[in-house]
Order: C-alpha cells, then sequence, then structure tokens
C-alpha cells in the first residue's frame, strides 16, 4: 500500500477544503494591536483607522491646459474669421484682459475658464482669440482629485506605493497600521538534522520554508529548533508560542504511531479539522489552543507547501486583520492530462513553455507529496475542483503562481 494509501485510510472522515478553512477562519480573531508610522514606513502595511482627506487636490484653481486665462463672457462669438481681442495682463483678468498660464498654474483673479494657446495669437499688447470658451472650460476646479474630506481608505487596506503619493498629496504624513501579526514555525521530527545527513536522518526544510512563506504573507515568523516526537515536547514548544497569534507545527500531523501533535492539541484545546479532501497533503490538522490558531501540516515537503498556502496564508491574513488576494494565474495549454479523484481537490505541479505563441503547461508529477523538487522547480500549479476527475490534455487551464508574495 502507497504512502497516500495508508494516509487516506487512516481518516474515515475527510473534510473538504472550503469547509476545513471556514471553520477554522471562524476560531480566529484579528489582534488589535496598532503602530502609528510615518508614510515611508507604511508601504505594505495595513490601514487599522479610516483615512479622510484633511485638504482639497488641488487646494486652488488650476489651469487644465497652456494657454490664456479669460473672463469667458469676453470670448462670445469668437472664431477664425472673427476673433476676440483682449489685452494681455500680468495678473489678475480684468474686463478684456488675457493671462498667460501654463498647466496647472494657479487661475488668475477674475479669469473663470482658459483658452488654448493654439486657439490664440499675441500680436503685441493685444490678444487674438479665435475659439469662444464656456465657463468653467479648460480649468480644474479646486477638489476635483480629491474632495476636502474625502473617504480615502478603510481599515484593513493594504497600502501601495500609489496610496502614500495620494496620502501626501493630501498632507497626510502618518497613518495608523495594524502590527504584523506573529507566528511560531515549530518543525517536529527527530529524524531532522539542519545539514549533513547521517542513515535515516533528513534535512529539515519545511521550518525554513513555511518562515519565509510566512514572512512574504505579512508576517513576523520565529523559525524555532526541530522538537523531537516527544508528546511532552511537543506540548512544551506548543506552550511556549501561544503568545504568538498563530502557532504552526511540520511534520507528525496524521495518524501514524509518532504522530503526536493532534493528540497534544486536542488535550490543550481543541483539533477542529483533522483530515481534508485535497492531494498531496489529506492529513492537516486544524486547532485552536487558548484563542491561538494551531496549523499542523504535514512532514511531506509538497504536502506541506500546499497546505501552507491553503490553510495558514489565510489564517495569518485573518490574525493581522490583512486582506487575502487571490492568487494570479495565467492560462496555458495542458500537455498532459491530470486525473483527479472525485471529492478530492488535487494541486498538480506545473512547468509553463511557449510552443508556436502558446502558452504550454507540462505536469511535473501528477503525485508524491515527498518530491520537492517537483514544486521548487514548477512555474505554478493547477487546482483540479472537487467536482471534476482531471483535465484532459489540450484543455486550457489556469496556472496558479502559488509563490507569489503578497
Amino acid at each position: 500500500m502507497s504512502q497516500d494509501d495508508l494516509e487516506r485510510a487512516g481518516f474515515k472522515h475527510r473534510t473538504r477544503v472550503a469547509e476545513a478553512l471556514a471553520t477554522v477562519l471562524d476560531a480566529v480573531t484579528g489582534h488589535d494591536r496598532t503602530d502609528r508610522v510615518a508614510l515611508g514606513r507604511a508601504d505594505g502595511r495595513v490601514l487599522a483607522e479610516t483615512v479622510t482627506a484633511p485638504t482639497p487636490v488641488p487646494g486652488y484653481d488650476r489651469a487644465a491646459m497652456d494657454g490664456y486665462a479669460v473672463r469667458a463672457e469676453d470670448t462670445f462669438g469668437a472664431s477664425g474669421r472673427s476673433p476676440a481681442v483682449l489685452r494681455e495682463g500680468t495678473d489678475a483678468v480684468a474686463p478684456g484682459e488675457a493671462v498667460r498660464v501654463h498647466t496647472g498654474s494657479d487661475l488668475p483673479d477674475g479669469a473663470d475658464a482658459v483658452v488654448m494657446i493654439e486657439e490664440t495669437e499675441a500680436v503685441g499688447p493685444e490678444v487674438e482669440v479665435f475659439d469662444a470658451v464656456a465657463e468653467g472650460e479648460n480649468v480644474g476646479d479646486v477638489g476635483e482629485d480629491v474632495a476636502e474630506g474625502e473617504k480615502l481608505y478603510e481599515p484593513g487596506h493594504r497600502i501601495r506605493p500609489s496610496d502614500l503619493g495620494l496620502l501626501k498629496s493630501v498632507g497626510v504624513d502618518q497613518v495608523t497600521v495594524y502590527e504584523p501579526p506573529t507566528v511560531g514555525v515549530v518543525p517536529t521530527g527527530e529524524e531532522l538534522v539542519q545539514h549533513d545527513p547521517g542513515p535515516g536522518e533528513v534535512i529539515e526544510t519545511n521550518g525554513l520554508t513555511v518562515s519565509r512563506l510566512a514572512g512574504r504573507w505579512g508576517a513576523v515568523p520565529t523559525y524555532r529548533n526541530v522538537v523531537d516526537d516527544d508528546p511532552n515536547a511537543i506540548r512544551a514548544a506548543i506552550q511556549r508560542d501561544l503568545a504568538k497569534d498563530v502557532v504552526v507545527t511540520t511534520g507528525g500531523s496524521s495518524v501514524g504511531e509518532r504522530d503526536y501533535t493532534p493528540e497534544v492539541v486536542d488535550e490543550l484545546g481543541e483539533v477542529l479539522v483533522h483530515g481534508v479532501a485535497l492531494k498531496p497533503g489529506h492529513p492537516v490538522a486544524l486547532g485552536v489552543v487558548e484563542g491561538t490558531p494551531v496549523v499542523m501540516l504535514p512532514g511531506y515537503p509538497v504536502a506541506c507547501i500546499v497546505n501552507a498556502v491553503q490553510f495558514l496564508r489565510p489564517i495569518l491574513k485573518a490574525a493581522g486583520n490583512m486582506p487575502v488576494p487571490d492568487q494570479p494565474t495565467a492560462e496555458a495549454r495542458l500537455e498532459r492530462k491530470i486525473s483527479s479523484e472525485p471529492g478530492t481537490r488535487t494541486f498538480a505541479r506545473v512547468r509553463l513553455s511557449e510552443d508556436g505563441g502558446d502558452r504550454v503547461a507540462e505536469p511535473t508529477r501528477a503525485s508524491g507529496s515527498g518530491v520537492l523538487s517537483s514544486v521548487a522547480l514548477a512555474d505554478g500549479w493547477v487546482v483540479v475542483p472537487e467536482e471534476r476527475e482531471g483535465y484532459d490534455a489540450g484543455e486550457t487551464v489556469p496556472v496558479e503562481n502559488w509563490e507569489w508574495s503578497a
């Protein structure tokens, strides 16, 4: 019997992905820790306040074109054959005058419109106007871009570089943001070593990978030392990190002889989900201890990554009051068939290439939750939903860039 068969046989019920995620998110409460930061430190942070514009943009009526500021009524009837002739002024616009302006410059007092430069001709001290303009024409009003008091952003908005520019333009120089969520990453398994593995030993990679993913997702990870397959040691490691917003363990999440983590979590708190209908990675467990979510990821590297993306990412986002943007996808023609078991959500790793102008997705490996290279050397994965038995060769499928940082 294969490892996947063994794992599946140990679970009488496998919860669907959407149900499992909804169950654990019901137990997650966003923290209330905030920080007041200058705009220069706010990129990528999540707002904890509603931001309104204290000043309008622009703060003055401005010329929207290069040309002459005029009183619209002085141009009435102007045309190419019969231009309006105005005196060229230098400051405020008096009746019968025109003042030279440039795009973005302050509209002189007395003016209510701008004639485009190509519709005028300066002749000595006079300006001939060949086109009539209406009041307000080619003029940017006060607050045309942003009105004073206008609501710009709500709490939970992740600040982008363009947001920083807008905030600075309205006179905001500091914002209140949520502190990043914290997560303790605890790799388990007495066979794990950091380097130079001997017979029966394995290099620890899951904790490193998960901690770096958590950092990309906006959290502050603490990557712990390896914990042996010992209930007391696992209990102590989890309790040590209950002050974090989230605890995540790797390994020991199945139902084998040395898979103690779900049992320990259930003793300390409650296991909400154990066994999920996805492949690779059925033996994930999700629980809560003293109000802190505990994500128990499988030990096989690919299964660990798949479950981290499906569960740890949204849990961290919820704990940190952060939005959960969809992963970007690219359409591609499938080179070979992908099979999937009905009722199970399958994540098939693929490489992308170009063929005659078409984007082609070639599966790297349809199964094998322990083959790290199948995901590390892939360009993304194709998600086969529960209601399908797979995708046929030649079908156009969305390829999800799971390693996208946001």
